[in-house]
């Protein structure tokens, strides 16, 4: 499963953290960012993967985050 999220990370060391995050709760995922986009895109592909749990991770370090549908 691959989920998509519009996100306001700005800077290359916010995703290197964000992702380090990401990657303690869901170890088996593929995670990246592409900042170049205008929605600075959050890319999570994993098999158990939970939005909720991502976008409340996010917005615990001051970050917005949605799904993009």
């Amino acid at each position: 499963m691959i989920e998509v999220f519009k996100t306001n990370v700005q800077e290359v060391e916010q995703s290197i953290f964000i992702v380090g995050k990401l990657l303690e709760h869901f170890p088996n995922s593929a995670i990246n960012f592409d900042l170049e986009d205008c929605d600075k895109i959050l890319r999570v592909h994993g098999s158990s993967i939970s939005n909720q749990k991502i976008i409340e991770l996010l917005d615990s370090y001051g970050y917005y985050c949605e799904v993009l549908l």
